[in-house]
């Protein structure tokens, strides 16, 4: 996974370049304050401090869908530029309103870079490393802000520090992330398939995974473009073809295709269950919940991880190198190949003007439809390799789950046979043990002992065969392109989904409890909060002004930051989100209550300094590992392919809105509560926030991006 950690690494330069330029105003106010004569204005200086959130929220609006259009690549590429021309014009500003158009534009690359670095990290990660790879802006944004007061600290030392030199260094590494975002970074995969640009999707699949044979994730990139609305939760049974036998419709039956040459095995359907998934969707998550109010998301998603199989087991994952599925009830040749350039044993099922509006000029469709097979109940995956024994298979999408499809058979109100092909996620629950003869039995399966595997599964309609999709064709599967799913594109309609509508509460709750925790005002204000919390007292023997002491205890703030981040990267993908919140918010709670308990309690002015310094140092390291980096995590995850543009911008515009409130309201609330009273507040809105994780925020960890947005569905689809 080499290629994905340097692509992510490359495209979190923005984020550095944020936290730079967030400690740079913040060092440079004072002297910006004494030089343009503004110590009598704080609204003016609050303005050239909220000027840049200003310019994010206003590009933000718009970043999500436009990225959508354009690409991930073209944005990233057009922060740099905008952090490039802002630190240029900034050396030459020579009055206070030159230095708010620097701002303005300077906010514009903030607003892109902090909206689409990690959706662009989402949307190319593996999932089993994609929760490290996005506490990567939050570790890098760390890292500008640690080199920037450095920076501000020895140029406050000079006889005439100068605010234009401190803020325009922002150019270089802006040169920096301007040669990355043109001449390294790839374009995302999943824009790229919601494009119908196969070829180019492919391509650089391989080189993100390393491998050549992509052909799964290929498929489940496709999938997404869908937004679950008739998913249910099935149970199978699974074990070897030539072992598993019983009563079930051979046209239930999913053939799973193993990694050597004539091994197979069968997932067959079981009606009586052992899954804890199944079980929540017979009974009802509602009336099961041991905690009131909780969100039936949230015990959903849990039961996945509660019920994954032991690590170092023969079975631990479903079939580990499984390349390829699926035939349904019959066995057929394993030697088909996809071939992107042509497909000739379709050659004739596949539509003229499909072929010269296609994009890439791919000319074999995803699903193939083999002539009268599927009356019969036949439908074929075409992949690139169907045995592949020396990678991870073709067709396991991460997280212990693995992609599948079957064609379903019903009888209509009218009594006429209907049939459709659905989209299967099955996931491993582990080896059915002393279960096996009650759960085999009422399957009506033999199956012999040690040698098969229960599991749940997510079915829904495919995104190639959706009914949008099918209505556009007229010559049935073969003629459906992944073109033709994008040129539906998005509709408005698609926000009032229940599963969409679900994820955007979890995603704004977030970004708005967040921004009432307070930290957007205590990192553009660390300077004058530690000095007004008596950090001069612990550095007076230095012989530095109170301005520096305060610079270098940013230093040491920011530089602690660093070793916790890098904890919670090595966590994020182990405890996942969900336990990093639960238990980071409470330290938050005592860090802010201890501040004001220093304040308000009489005591000697050195251990007062101590308590309050200590107190912000705990807070910031704190926020920085969970509540910091992990609502950005999952509102890059918990939205469908279509809609994921919009919803990011919805909770972005969220986050940036409480960032203007916070960061403009901080100066005033100051001078009306006090430091004790603000962080007062701060310490009720983060107890306000665990309430909110623990009720209504799911755990998301080494989970395919398409399969959570499908647990969003299914788990909504009563509201």
């Amino acid at each position: 996974m080499r290629g994905a950690v340097l692509v992510a690494l490359a495209a979190t330069v923005g984020n550095l370049l944020q936290g730079w330029d967030n400690s740079t105003i913040a060092g440079s106010i004072p002297y910006i304050k004494k030089e343009l004569n503004l110590q009598s204005q704080p609204a003016v200086e609050g303005l050239i401090v909220a000027m840049s959130i200003i310019g994010g929220t206003t590009i933000t609006t718009f970043s999500g869908t436009v990225s959508d259009i354009f690409g991930r690549r073209p944005m990233l590429i057009m922060s740099s530029i905008l952090y490039l021309l802002s630190s240029i014009i900034i050396l030459w500003a020579s009055n206070v309103y030159v230095l708010l158009l620097a701002r303005l534009l300077d906010g514009f690359g903030v607003g892109l870079a902090v909206t689409l670095v990690p959706l662009y990290i989402s949307e190319t990660a593996p999932s089993e490393m994609r929760g490290q790879l996005n506490t990567l802006p939050q570790f890098m944004g760390s890292g500008g802000m640690f080199l920037s007061y450095c920076m501000v600290f020895f140029m406050s030392m000079m006889d005439s520090p100068s605010w234009r030199l401190m803020l325009g260094t922002l150019s270089i590494p802006a040169v920096i992330y301007l040669a990355l975002t043109l001449f390294f970074l790839p374009e995302s995969p999943r824009w790229l398939v919601s494009k119908g640009k196969m070829i180019e999707a492919k391509q650089v699949l391989q080189r993100l995974r390393g491998r050549e044979d992509v052909s799964g994730e290929l498929a489940l990139l496709l999938e997404g473009l869908g937004v679950g609305t008739e998913t249910t939760i099935e149970e199978y049974i699974i074990g070897p073809a030539n072992e598993i036998t019983g009563e079930t419709d051979a046209k239930e039956q999913v053939k799973l295709y193993g990694p050597e040459e004539g091994v197979s095995w069968i997932a067959k359907p079981v009606t009586a269950g052992f899954s804890s998934l199944g079980m929540l969707s017979r009974n009802g998550s509602l009336a099961n919940q041991t905690v009131p109010l909780m969100d039936p998301l949230v015990t959903l998603f849990g039961s996945v991880h509660e019920n994954m199989p032991t690590t170092g087991s023969t079975r631990s994952f479903l079939f580990p190198n499984t390349a390829s599925m699926v035939s349904v009830g019959e066995n057929h040749g394993r030697n088909e190949q996809w071939d992107e350039e042509g497909d000739k044993d379709g050659e004739d099922s596949y539509p003229e003007g499909s072929r010269a509006d296609s994009d890439d000029n791919l000319r074999s469709p995803l699903l193939s439809h083999q002539h009268s097979s599927m009356e019969k109940g036949i439908s074929h995956w075409r992949t690139s390799s169907l045995v592949n024994s020396g990678e991870e298979g073709a067709m396991g999408i991460g997280g212990g789950w693995q992609l599948a499809y079957k064609w379903s058979e019903k009888i209509g109100k009218d009594g006429r046979k209907e049939g459709g092909l659905q989209r299967i996620y099955l996931h491993q629950e582990g080896t059915i043990g002393s279960q096996k003869h009650s759960v085999a039995s009422s399957a009506g399966i033999d199956i012999p002992e040690d040698e098969f595997v229960q599991a749940a599964a997510l079915v829904s309609l495919p995104a190639v065969c959706s009914k949008d999709i099918l209505g556009q064709a007229s010559q049935g599967l073969a003629a459906i392109h992944p073109s033709e799913i994008a040129a539906k594109g998005p509709s408005c309609g698609d926000l009032f989904e229940p599963g969409v509508k679900r994820a955007l509460i979890v995603g704004v709750g977030l970004q708005i409890l967040q921004q009432v925790a307070g930290i957007n005002g205590v990192l553009y204000y660390t300077p004058q909060i530690l000095e007004q919390a008596g950090v001069v007292v612990l550095l007076s023997s230095l012989g530095l002004s109170s301005a520096s002491a305060s610079y270098l205890m940013s230093i040491l703030t920011t530089f602690l930051m660093l070793p916790c981040i890098f904890l919670a990267m090595r966590l994020m993908d182990v405890s996942g989100r969900r336990s990093i919140l639960l238990y980071t918010i409470p330290i938050l709670v005592a860090s802010l209550l201890a501040f004001v308990l220093g304040s308000i309690v009489t005591m000697d002015s050195s251990l007062k300094a101590v308590i309050s310094t200590g107190s912000v140092m705990i807070y910031l390291s704190c926020f920085v590992m969970g509540f910091g980096v992990i609502p950005n995590i999952l509102c890059a995850e918990i939205f469908p392919t279509r809609v994921r543009g919009i919803c990011i911008t919805i909770c972005s515009l969220t986050y940036w809105i409480g960032n203007i409130t916070i960061t403009y309201s901080l100066p005033v609330m100051l001078n009306f509560f006090g430091l004790s009273g603000v962080f007062t507040i701060y310490a009720i809105g983060c107890a306000v926030s665990w309430i909110f994780v623990f009720l209504k925020v799911p755990e998301t960890k080494g989970m395919p991006l398409e399969v959570i947005t499908e647990f969003f569905a299914v788990g909504s689809k009563n509201d």
